[in-house]
């Protein structure tokens, strides 16, 4: 006998007693009833009703048990208990009563109202008492010890989100290590009221002063609605304190959902030097993109796999990711057959440097789109490799580009930098020679001379091979354009994670100038622009974005510090290293001979290319691509200093 009462569960006892008291609390509820009605006198209570009682009630309560156990009340955690279980109280008692109602009246005999009345109204009140009263009772002991809490917590939201943080961490946490003490909301009208017994006493302003007033040692910023622009101002006044940081992630803002202490997140770089989102329309971006065939090149890096997200949304006939690394490829390949199932994806594993491989994918899968991302972007690596950074930049920007227009591409869409400005690194020249590829492209097709486009081959057994598969003049239709940006956020090779990295092991973090500028924008922002430029090109165009204004990395550097809890030049060292070869103190978003052209968007512009001799061109770069292949780094360098008479390096 012992040994089966072990196996029963605790929550099984739990819901045994509950049975036994809902059962004898439905019998006192009623006599509860008939006793008011009869001003509480046992004795002045007629016969009729009390006999009536007597026989109805037993089976009443067995149906009532039945009603409770079918709605699930006897398998709820009830320390947890919330409006869930009281709605369901609410449907138990309306169900019952109204069952009784009909039956007794009907078939057994006519009672006073008042029985009906008081008596759900006792069922119900004894219901919830001992559901809740366990709930109730952890809350007491919860505020007894509420000297034990080891940090006052300030809460930035006084909306839905910030009462589910507020609840999760005062009464359902538990774990007495932290507590909110005070609430921030910019709502005048929510001054000086009470959530949970928690005061609103103020706006954003009212934060530093909380701050010092409450002892505060972590803010939490619950509001789900926030633009980045007021996420970063709370942020900056918010670092002006000794405090952690948390925020709500940016999930929360599209969906709802229930929301805990444990989903809070720590305030990122992206968070601090965020801005607001660009506004374009991507009407023609879905238009341009819908039920068309879209190869991206370079498609499992940061810039590439983003290109492939977005481009999934819009419907595709098929999505081809090519790319030269397997292990990137792979895990977008992975992450947009779960997010689409129903996408035709095609992935590919091949180098943008072998003429035969990217002529063999344009010829079997013919996209109408190519998104050109594949490049050589590392600037000190490229300094060391010049012909590697040739070979992968120029020469397979050249064979992609010819294989779009041989096989009816309609857009070629570039992924280009502003390191490509007045270049003074390898890198940034060889993506200036990619924009001049281009322009020379875009300007050949529109004057039917697709013939003088030479055919690149660096394979010694082609001997016929160029001139057998020189493009006829004109039969080439294919729109060339080119998108310029900065420095994304987070992107591989990016100063981001390497901070990240030199913070997590104790520094020191390393900067090559005090003094060093660049402009950032995030990786999903800069590709709704190379999307829009792909829908808007009518060819030969540089896109450029506006990037708002230049960040020093001295600035980044301690931002990402203070973020992770730390003291810059006190916790973690800053360490200069002097400017590394070709690199720039800051960088320039045009060059001084281009101007600009506005576009629908102020924020996007289209600089004017800059006049340079197509034919002449395309016999330096050829000369380049002979000069990397042979490996004569000194003067393939010297080579592209005659073809870009813009770099200084």
């Amino acid at each position: 006998m012992f040994k089966i009462l072990d196996r029963i569960k605790h929550w099984h006892k739990v819901a045994y007693l509950l049975v036994v008291y809902d059962f004898l609390s439905v019998i006192f509820s009623y006599f509860l009833a008939l006793w008011l009605r009869f001003d509480c006198r046992f004795t002045h209570i007629e016969w009729p009703y009390l006999e009536k009682y007597y026989e109805i009630i037993i089976p009443y309560a067995v149906f009532t048990v039945f009603i409770y156990w079918l709605l699930g009340l006897y398998r709820s955690i009830w320390r947890f208990a919330s409006f869930y279980e009281l709605k369901k109280m609410v449907y138990a008692s309306a169900i019952t009563i109204f069952c009784k109602a009909v039956f007794v009246t009907s078939f057994v005999h006519r009672m006073p109202i008042s029985y009906f009345v008081f008596g759900i109204g006792f069922q119900f009140f004894f219901g919830v008492l001992i559901r809740f009263s366990y709930r109730f009772v952890l809350l007491l002991r919860e505020s007894k010890s509420e000297g034990t809490t080891t940090s006052n917590v300030l809460l930035i939201g006084a909306g839905s989100a910030g009462r589910m943080i507020l609840r999760d961490v005062n009464f359902v946490n538990g774990a007495h290590d932290a507590k909110v003490v005070a609430i921030i909301d910019d709502n005048e009208n929510k001054w000086g009221r009470y959530i949970d017994g928690v005061e609103v006493i103020g706006g954003r302003d009212k934060i530093l002063f909380a701050v010092k007033q409450y002892d505060i040692k972590e803010i939490y910023i619950a509001i789900a609605s926030l633009t980045p622009s007021e996420k970063r101002n709370i942020i900056n006044i918010c670092k002006e304190t000794d405090c952690k940081i948390k925020q709500l992630p940016n999930m929360y803002a599209e969906k709802a959902g229930i929301i805990s202490a444990g989903n809070l997140q720590n305030i990122t770089i992206e968070d601090v030097l965020g801005r607001d989102p660009i506004s374009l329309h991507q009407e023609d971006v879905a238009a341009q993109i819908n039920g068309k065939v879209v190869l991206v090149t370079g498609g499992g890096g940061s810039i590439g796999s983003e290109l492939c997200r977005q481009i999934a949304k819009y419907h595709p006939k098929q999505l081809i990711i090519f790319d030269v690394y397997e292990n990137n490829a792979y895990d977008i390949q992975l992450e947009l057959k779960k997010k689409y199932p129903d996408l035709n994806l095609v992935t590919l594993i091949g180098s943008v440097r072998d003429a035969r491989r990217i002529n063999s994918v344009f010829e079997t899968y013919k996209p109408n789109i190519c998104y050109h991302a594949a490049a050589h972007k590392h600037v000190p690596l490229m300094e060391d490799s010049p012909c590697e950074a040739i070979k992968n930049n120029a020469v397979g920007t050249y064979k992609t580009a010819y294989a779009a227009m041989k096989y009816g591409c309609d857009r070629f869409v570039l992924i280009s930098t502003d390191k490509a400005v007045n270049p003074t690194n390898v890198m940034g020249a060889t993506k200036r020679i990619c924009e001049m590829i281009i322009q020379t492209f875009d300007h050949m097709v529109r004057a039917n001379q697709e013939d003088k486009l030479p055919v690149l081959i660096t394979h010694q057994l082609d001997c016929d091979y160029e001139e057998a598969d020189r493009v006829p003049a004109g039969s080439g239709h294919t729109e060339y354009v080119a998108v310029r940006f900065g420095n994304v956020l987070g992107s591989n090779g990016s100063v981001v994670p390497l901070f990240k990295k030199q913070i997590a092991e104790g520094g020191p973090v390393t900067l090559t100038h005090k003094d060093i500028i660049r402009y950032f924008m995030t990786i999903p922002e800069a590709v709704s622009l190379v999307l829009k430029a792909g829908a808007n090109a009518s060819g030969g165009e540089i896109f450029v974005l506006d990037m708002g204004e230049p960040v020093k990395i001295l600035d980044l550097a301690r931002n990402m510090i203070e973020l992770a809890g730390l003291r810059p030049d006190v916790d973690i060292e800053i360490e200069y290293i002097g400017l590394r070869p070709g690199e720039k103190l800051y960088e320039e978003k045009l060059m001084s001979e281009e101007g600009l052209k506005e576009t629908e968007n102020h924020l996007i512009h289209v600089a004017e290319p800059i006049k340079f001799d197509s034919n002449e061109f395309i016999n330096n770069l050829s000369n380049l691509m002979n000069l990397a292949y042979s490996n004569m780094a000194p003067e393939t360098v010297q080579k592209i200093r005659e073809t870009v008479p813009t770099f200084k390096g």
